[in-house]
């Protein structure tokens, strides 16, 4: 039953990076719509969740969100150290400066929150049909913005088209797979509630640093900001129709 529902997060991720795609020539909306999703999947539910499993605090401070400041400075590190070693060999870069590194290593991240979503969805129905449906809604549902924010990030940093829709029907696979293992093996609560804390970190330094702020860049405009706030107020409405 796991695996059959979570077929469903797999067609709404394809769905999300169709989206993408299709809207190339509202670029900056593509991308102020992006930051609006990956802050709200950030501070709304990958946060809250990880706060829950990840244990207790860590001289005077949550495991979850240490590891949300690691992943976050991690991510930071990465990209620099990927610039400097690019500018170092004389490689050329994407026309906006960054290493296309960068955009495969956020959008692989991005396939392990989605396999981990599949493992939720599993693990969710070994507790019983009830949490299995409800968690299952929630996953299938926030999806939509995974394949969105894969397949956009891929390109931003100045992938192919064919590696991004790679990447993209990587994701898109990762939750059935996810689900499925969980006929297998469980994953220790602590651990998990550990990986979305620097998994969140690492999504909004990508949101904050550098998908809004290219929004922006060319089209200040009221409907680019608009587009990320409904962002994050869709992340709102389903959290909060899965709670």
């Amino acid at each position: 039953m796991a695996v059959f529902v979570a077929l469903g997060a797999f067609v709404m991720t394809l769905v999300g990076g169709w989206t993408a795609r299709r809207v190339t020539d509202r670029r900056h909306l593509v991308l102020g719509l992006a930051g609006g999703l990956m802050l709200g999947v950030v501070g709304l539910d990958l946060l809250p969740e990880a706060l829950d499993a990840a244990g207790g605090p860590v001289f005077g401070v949550p495991a979850a969100l240490l590891l949300f400041v690691a992943g976050f400075l991690g991510a930071h590190v990465l990209e620099h150290l990927l610039a400097q070693r690019q500018a170092a060999h004389g490689a050329d870069e994407h026309e906006n400066g960054r290493a296309p590194e960068v955009g495969l290593t956020a959008a692989g991240a991005m396939v392990g929150h989605s396999m981990m979503d599949g493992i939720a969805i599993g693990a969710a129905f070994q507790v019983g049909g009830g949490m299995g449906l409800a968690v299952a809604l929630a996953v299938i549902a926030h999806d939509f913005a995974d394949g969105f924010n894969t397949y956009t990030i891929t390109r931003l940093y100045g992938n192919a088209r064919r590696k991004a829709m790679a990447m993209l029907l990587a994701d898109a696979v990762a939750p059935v797979v996810g689900a499925a293992s969980t006929l297998l093996f469980t994953i220790p609560e602590q651990l998990l509630g550990g990986y979305l804390g620097f998994f969140g970190g690492v999504l909004l330094y990508l949101a904050a640093a550098e998908i809004l702020p290219e929004a922006h860049h060319d089209h200040p405009a009221r409907s680019t900001l608009l587009c990320t706030v409904a962002g994050a107020a869709f992340i709102w409405l389903v959290v909060g129709l899965a709670g």
